[in-house]
C-alpha cells in the first residue's frame, strides 16, 4: 500500500500512466498541453485540481481520494471538534470522518501483523476507536498471524 503520509502525485500518476499503457500523444491532447508539461507534472510533488481532476478521468483512477485518506488518517481529532461550530455553519457537503475504506482497514491490520505499530500506537496515533480497530482485527486479520 501506498505511503499516505507523503504523497508524491507526479510519481503516482506516472505509474499510473505506465500502467495503463498510455502514449504520450493521448495524453497531450486530453491535457490540452505539451510533452515538457506532461513531463513537469510528473516531477511535480503537487497538482493543482483541475489537472488532478483530467488526470483522474484519463487514467480512471480517483487521485483525490489519496488525499481523503490522508485526512483520514493524519488529521487531528481535537480540530475537528474545535471546529465545529464552523463546520455547521458551511453550505458546502460535509463529510464524516468515520468512514474508513478497505484499503485504510488493511494498512491498519497489515502494521499490527508487521509489528509495525502496536494496537494501542494506532488508536493513538491515527484517533481510530478501540472498538473499531478490534472488530477489524476479528473480521479481516489473516488466521496465520494471530
Amino acid at each position: 500500500m501506498q505511503n499516505l503520509k507523503d504523497i508524491h502525485i507526479g510519481s503516482l500518476i506516472k505509474k499510473r500512466v505506465t500502467e495503463c499503457d498510455i502514449n504520450m500523444s493521448r495524453i497531450c491532447n486530453f491535457l490540452n498541453c505539451d510533452e515538457d508539461l506532461i513531463n513537469e507534472m510528473y516531477l511535480s510533488d503537487s497538482l493543482n485540481s483541475y489537472h488532478l481532476l483530467k488526470w483522474s478521468k484519463l487514467l480512471e483512477y480517483d487521485f483525490f481520494r489519496l488525499y481523503s485518506q490522508h485526512l483520514i488518517l493524519y488529521s487531528p481529532q481535537a480540530s475537528i471538534q474545535s471546529n465545529q461550530s464552523k463546520i455547521e455553519k458551511t453550505s458546502l457537503p460535509q463529510f464524516r470522518k468515520s468512514i474508513y475504506t478497505k484499503e485504510i482497514v488493511d494498512f491498519v491490520i497489515e502494521m499490527i501483523d508487521t509489528k509495525k505499530k502496536t494496537k494501542t500506537q494506532i488508536i493513538k496515533d491515527y484517533k481510530i476507536p478501540k472498538t473499531t480497530l478490534y472488530k477489524w482485527i476479528a473480521k479481516y486479520k489473516r488466521p496465520d498471524n494471530n
